[in-house]
């Protein structure tokens, strides 16, 4: 019976704490590392997230996908060489939701970086 490989992840928070390290099943799914995020996110801080909705995690310049598991999303799973890997997390902003009429709706979370170069 073969088993399944580990690996070592840390979550970077948008305010440069880390989650972790802890060690995961290579067969994990990236839904389930956010679930593990909101759970490990640290009381005191403000606006955490509430639901797997509210956090991307991206590791390399990717945004990992919720259905993929960390092996299918090409960290380095079996490698002792990697060490810790780092996984940066981010929250949607605050107020991505907007009144119609009774009913809130959630705007539309875009992909890429909206960063601004001043």
């Amino acid at each position: 019976m073969a088993t399944s490989a580990l690996i070592e992840l840390r979550f970077r928070l948008p305010d440069g704490n880390d989650i972790g390290p802890n060690e995961y099943n290579e067969a994990a799914n990236v839904a389930t590392l956010k679930e593990h995020v909101i759970e490990q996110w640290p009381k005191d801080k403000e606006n955490g997230p509430k639901t797997i909705r509210d956090v991307k995690l991206i590791y390399a310049g990717h945004v990992l996908e919720n259905h993929r598991t960390l092996a299918e999303s090409r960290l380095p799973v079996g490698d002792r060489l990697a060490g810790v890997v780092t996984i940066h997390v981010v929250l949607r902003p605050p107020g991505t939701q907007i009144n119609n009429g009774d009913q809130r709706v959630d705007v539309e979370w875009r992909e890429g970086c909206s960063c601004s170069i001043l």
